[in-house]
């Protein structure tokens, strides 16, 4: 292997292009060297956009290329997992897309594949590797607010279109598995796994447009709602027994300084982190992960874990029913 990672990225997909293609453009550890597309002319077209060497007229040849190390795939929800296990047994560390399948059970057979190839696999979720998560996290797990009691958060917008691909179920839209996973997600890195979960839910053709959430937790529990009809929204805030922590964008905090609120005995203190690109921050764990054989900070199975919770609140939402863990 090379001294930076060689990155091949799987469809032109618009995610890829925004976001995940400029941040390797800045990677300290990789590079992109090939892009696919089952349109070659539109593979050509992006690969001269951002300077990539190869443009490949299908995943199976960029998947072929000797020179690919990994690849990134943004495919929709139903596609993670063909092409993931077909990029591990090609011998390809991915970096997939979130959520990493439609439910825990495709995920499973998704690590298990790779791990079977001696490949990386890691969510992309790039919110994680922001430094104001990590303050936030330090912040719970110093006791800087007591217990953590209530977690609440949300992560809504409006789709812009009705052929949009996240209101096909076909393709495992929903608002849930789009921006739901990011509250739950974050429930649980800050109060653990959840012992029960109840939702309600409005769905249009099939899929949820807007959603609601309650997770139980041993010490304490989660409130969440996420949606494709309802105006952008995104924000956490953590209760615990002595105080508060609020983050106003969690999730997308873009390149501009984020912001923690603490509120403790009567007195609010504003922590500034400097703004960073989050998406280069997790492109270069993953590439320092693989290039210095080290243990990635969010192993695949928490995916899995997400999933199963993800699960659970499709269930409760359909049923009307509590969902055990």
């Amino acid at each position: 292997m090379a001294d930076r990672l060689r990155w091949g990225i799987i469809s032109t997909a618009r995610i890829g292009i925004r976001r995940v293609i400029p941040a390797l453009l800045r990677s300290r550890t990789g590079t992109a060297v090939a892009i696919a597309s089952r349109d070659l002319a539109r593979a050509r077209e992006v690969a001269a956009k951002f300077q990539i060497p190869r443009a490949h007229g299908s995943y199976e040849a960029l998947l072929a290329d000797p020179d690919v190390d990994a690849v990134y795939n943004p495919l929709p929800n139903t596609l993670h997992p063909e092409w993931t296990i077909r990029a591990a047994r090609a011998g390809k560390h991915v970096l997939c897309e979130k959520p990493l399948a439609i439910d825990a059970r495709q995920a499973q057979t998704m690590v298990d594949a790779c791990r079977a190839a001696g490949v990386l696999l890691q969510e992309a979720f790039m919110y994680r590797f922001h430094p104001q998560i990590t303050e936030l996290r330090r912040l719970v797990a110093s006791g800087a607010v007591g217990v953590p009691r209530l977690a609440r958060s949300a992560f809504t917008f409006t789709v812009g279109s009705d052929d949009d691909i996240r209101l096909n179920p076909a393709l495992g839209g929903g608002g849930l598995l789009d921006v739901g996973c990011y509250c739950v997600s974050i429930s649980r890195l800050l109060m653990g796994e959840p012992n029960a979960v109840t939702a309600s839910g409005a769905f249009e053709r099939g899929v949820d447009v807007r959603l609601a959430g309650l997770l139980t937790f041993a010490a304490g529990t989660a409130l969440f709602d996420c949606g494709l009809r309802l105006p952008y929204r995104q924000f956490c805030e953590i209760v615990g027994a002595e105080g508060t922590i609020t983050l106003p964008r969690p999730f997308q905090p873009e390149e501009d300084p984020a912001v923690l609120l603490v509120r403790r005995g009567g007195q609010d203190e504003r922590v500034e982190i400097p703004g960073t690109n989050q998406y280069t921050l997790m492109l270069d764990h993953m590439g320092t992960c693989i290039l210095q054989r080290r243990q990635p900070q969010f192993p695949p199975e928490d995916a899995v874990a997400n999933l199963r919770v993800l699960d659970a609140l499709q269930a409760s939402a359909r049923s009307g029913n509590p969902v055990g863990l």
